[in-house]
């Protein structure tokens, strides 16, 4: 210890400079301590699945309604997105994840909140499952995209059904996605096993193989290959081609053959223990109401909530579907899709 002087009692008293160095250590470990205590979050991460034109809808209402907060909305693939919760866990970065195939998300119920504690009276109740880990998003269809005025001018019948489109004459004009890759062309696959049985519906698609002019990697493969003049029939989703309709001029006709449409549903749901999080609670809240109806209400109107009404136009009215049971069995669509070979 620096010692200046004596004080009256005999004291040694410290050099002010020593006093002064020890304050200021006190005051920085202060510092670094309350520099290293929790601060209030303002970051949301949302995993989505949904196209361009939803997620940027979607962007805009939550900068609208939450300026303050810090939230991200990262866009997947459908493969991707369930591959990446699945390997990461509860200890991924996503808070909240959208539009994820409720195959897929029957698969990862155990690292999702139970979302029994908030409203679900609004959505229809047999897309609820029971252990409430998720709420549905959507239900996609599929249709028989054509384009009748070209169809037409190369002096070709608007086919009515799904036999039909093995004639020789459609040879190279069809176009639909591979199940191996894309949802949707898994959706058709086991829609018309679900009709058929599995042996006709393989055997069927080994003659309509014939005709194709490309198993697209993508669910709006086919819808692209009609609006670039490649293919003149699609197996793609209806809320892809409705969209061309509707915003791109496209001269569009859906058809739904007597086997129905096959369908497919998505969910949303919390991440394990993010659901505790103030922030994360209110995004979501908002997520389950205002941005899946307006989802609803602009994009993709299939029913998911009690008495829905859709008006967009051009989209098809009444669907008939098909019957989907096993969409969500991952066992049987793995062993289902060892058999296609295209």
């Amino acid at each position: 210890m620096s010692v200046d002087k004596i004080n009256s009692k005999g004291e040694p008293m410290v050099k002010k400079t020593g006093v002064l160095f020890r304050i200021m250590m006190a005051t920085a470990l202060v510092l670094v301590f309350a520099g290293c205590a929790p601060k209030q979050d303002n970051r949301v991460i949302i995993y989505t699945s949904t196209e361009d034109f939803r997620t940027e809808h979607m962007q805009q209402l939550l900068k609208e309604k939450f300026p303050n907060y810090d939230i991200t909305l990262q866009v997947l693939s459908t493969g991707n997105h369930a591959a990446k919760i699945k390997a990461e866990g509860t200890d991924t970065e996503a808070d909240i994840i959208l539009n994820l195939e409720t195959a897929y998300l029957e698969g990862l119920t155990d690292v999702l909140a139970d979302l029994s504690s908030f409203d679900l009276s609004a959505f229809l109740p047999d897309l609820i499952p029971a252990h409430h880990k998720y709420l549905p998003w959507d239900k996609s269809s599929g249709a028989v995209v054509i384009n009748p005025a070209r169809l037409a001018s190369q002096g070709l019948p608007v086919p009515g059904s799904f036999q039909e489109l093995l004639d020789p004459k459609y040879k190279g004009l069809l176009s639909m996605p591979n199940p191996k890759t894309s949802g949707t062309g898994y959706m058709f696959l086991k829609g018309l096993i679900n009709s058929w049985g599995e042996d006709a519906a393989f055997a069927y698609f080994d003659r309509f193989a014939d005709n194709v002019l490309q198993f697209t990697t993508s669910g709006s493969g086919p819808v692209n290959a009609l609006i670039q003049g490649e293919a003149l029939i699609g197996l793609g989703m209806t809320i892809t081609a409705t969209e061309a309709i509707n915003n791109r001029g496209a001269n569009f006709t859906l058809i739904f053959f007597q086997e129905g449409a096959p369908s497919v549903t998505t969910g949303m749901g919390i991440i394990k223990g993010r659901e505790s999080k103030p922030i994360v609670r209110e995004v979501f809240q908002f997520a389950m109401t205002t941005l899946v109806t307006e989802d609803k209400d602009l994009y993709c109107p299939e029913p998911i909530f009690k008495n829905q009404v859709n008006t967009i136009p051009n989209y098809p009215k009444d669907i008939p579907y098909m019957d989907m049971r096993g969409i969500n069995d991952l066992v049987e669509k793995e062993r289902l899709l060892t058999k296609w070979k295209y």
